[in-house]
């Protein structure tokens, strides 16, 4: 059996995307996109999306499941590492005192980093636990809805 590596990949790519855009989030593919949406006031969450697995079975469903939540960020917002890599980037550069990771989550207030949830507070954990951490940023830094 034959396996073009690059079409699998380019599969597995696109689904992920599908996945992170399908929960209400919109993806940020240029540093120029990044700096505009990290400069709105308010309170960002972005999802730092990966093609591992513990991306697609923990990180995504936690993604699509903590909004559903009386208090929740302003914006949804996703780079893809790996992938969209200027982007990437620039926003970890905005993730100050936090080494690259992914998947991961950030909660910007203002254009401030507030929260971070780190990949290994993700791999092997369940994405419930991941949701709780994520609420529980949102408690602290988000406003009823």
């Amino acid at each position: 059996m034959n396996i073009d590596f690059n079409m699998f990949m380019n599969d597995v790519v696109a689904q992920a995307r599908k996945e992170i855009t399908a929960a209400g989030y919109t993806e940020l593919t240029t540093p120029e996109e990044v700096e505009e949406t990290f400069k709105q006031e308010g309170t960002t969450l972005v999802m730092v999306n990966s093609v591992c697995g513990c991306a697609g079975g923990i990180a995504r469903p936690a993604a699509a499941h903590s909004v559903h939540y009386d208090k929740r960020p302003d914006r949804l917002v996703t780079v893809f590492a790996g992938q969209d890599k200027e982007a990437t980037a620039y926003a970890r550069e905005h993730f100050t005192g936090y080494p690259p990771s992914s998947p991961s989550f950030a909660l910007l207030k203002d254009g401030k980093l507030v929260a971070m949830v780190e990949r290994h507070e993700i791999e092997g954990h369940d994405p419930m636990s991941v949701v709780a951490k994520l609420q529980e940023a949102f408690d602290q830094h988000c406003e009823e809805i």
